[in-house]
């Protein structure tokens, strides 16, 4: 059985209050009776999430956290006081991140990056912000041209940052970004190359998949980008308005809304554009 993993064990015994459950080797855990679960049998199968509550004692419960044992997730603060930080992590105790795991001063209703690991001492679940510190640099196990699961989780001057495979570090640049991304998305990417620093570059389109994209196009994605996908300019706009808001001619915006659209790029609206 392991702690702060989903299981699937088995129905061994059943009391007014709970079931029984056991693994393979006869270990033992409760799981509470309550309306949301369907009536057990004696050997029947469940999949339940086993974790310590506060007081050490060992549960198994049908809810499922944002993220298990050695996952990474991006959780928001819910508070900070003098014994650490607590992270919504989708279950009904908030998660505690120690002082010794934050790598920085953590805000309340701020969303992080967090590593999920097991306290030494008592075996209960925490989370830690020191992200190099569970992410591998070597022995990369992806080449270029794969597809990867992504993490998004931080916006800087050259892109976006994301946990590739929930093991490694890696970059989009903004010159790969021509859809609508956010810090929290859980997406699929490729692997463009890996870096002799061990971080890996990554794209969201397949290798070969060529954007047919004219510098007036380019324009309108990098005003896009920059307005939270979402443009108040259509073709029935003023050419004075296409003009002082992307610098192009009516004629020359046309053509690129065409060809942006018919990439699956954007969506055409009655108030304006978006991307896809």
């Amino acid at each position: 059985m392991e702690i702060g993993k989903t299981n699937k064990l088995k129905v061994s015994k059943e009391d007014d209050r709970a079931y029984t459950l056991v693994d393979e080797n006869n270990n033992e855990v409760e799981l509470d009776k309550n309306p949301e679960i369907d009536k057990l049998d004696i050997g029947d199968e469940i999949d339940v999430f086993v974790y310590k509550e506060d007081d050490n004692h060992t549960i198994a419960t049908t809810v499922k956290p944002y993220a298990q044992y050695e996952e990474f997730a991006f959780l928001k603060v819910t508070s900070v006081n003098k014994f650490g930080a607590f992270i919504d992590w989708g279950m009904p105790n908030e998660l505690m991140v120690p002082f010794s795991e934050q790598a920085g001063n953590l805000e309340e209703e701020n969303w992080y990056l967090f590593f999920i690991l097991k306290d030494e001492e008592t075996g209960r679940l925490i989370g830690s912000r020191k992200v190099n510190d569970f992410v591998f640099f070597d022995d990369i196990d992806v080449k270029q041209g794969d597809e990867v699961d992504l993490l998004l989780y931080n916006l800087t001057d050259l892109g976006i940052n994301v946990i590739v495979n929930n093991m490694f570090k890696g970059l989009i640049f903004r010159s790969d970004i021509h859809k609508n991304i956010h810090s929290g998305d859980k997406i699929k990417g490729y692997v463009k190359q890996v870096r002799d620093d061990g971080k890996i570059d990554v794209t969201l389109e397949p290798p070969g998949y060529k954007l047919s994209i004219d510098k007036n196009s380019e324009i309108i994605l990098k005003a896009l980008n920059e307005n939270k996908g979402i443009l108040k300019l259509t073709d029935k706009s003023s050419p004075e308005d296409i003009k002082q808001i992307l610098g192009l001619s009516k004629k020359a915006f046309k053509r690129s809304l065409g060809n942006l659209y018919k990439q699956k790029i954007i969506n055409l609206e009655s108030d304006g554009i978006k991307l896809t």
